[in-house]
């Protein structure tokens, strides 16, 4: 294990763009894996009001030295105005999975796309 590892959660009003958000999260190797879940019903309070939406949630499996790029992932593609970003340490987990998770996930500037993997376009934490 290296930094520790993390479960960041979002949710989404749309099911294609949370399959977005997992599909670039895990090209651009931030995550190992993103799990889309739903729909779930929502029920919260927004400008003075109690709203009850369907959403979708994306539970992302990623390194704690990687939240930093992760959240500005999920800003750059998300189209809601406060976002539900939220992280969870993993505090145990089965050590051939979790040896995997390493495998996959790289941090910093490692995470970040090529002009290959971006269409040609400079390195940038992620391309949307």
């Amino acid at each position: 294990m290296r930094d520790g590892h993390l479960q960041v959660v979002t949710t989404i009003e749309r099911r294609e763009d949370a399959q977005r958000i997992a599909r670039v999260l895990v090209e651009s190797r931030l995550a190992a894996c993103v799990q889309v879940l739903g729909p779930i019903a929502s029920t919260y309070r927004w400008q003075g009001k109690v709203e009850t939406a369907e959403e979708w949630q994306c539970s992302i499996k990623t390194r704690r030295d990687c939240y930093p790029a992760v959240e500005q992932a999920i800003r750059k593609l998300h189209p809601y105005e406060v976002p539900e970003i939220v992280a969870l340490p993993i505090v145990a987990g089965g050590a051939d999975y979790l040896a995997w998770l390493d495998e996959q996930v790289r941090g910093n500037d490692e995470g970040r796309m090529t002009n290959d993997e971006g269409g040609g376009k400079a390195a940038l934490p992620l391309q949307g």
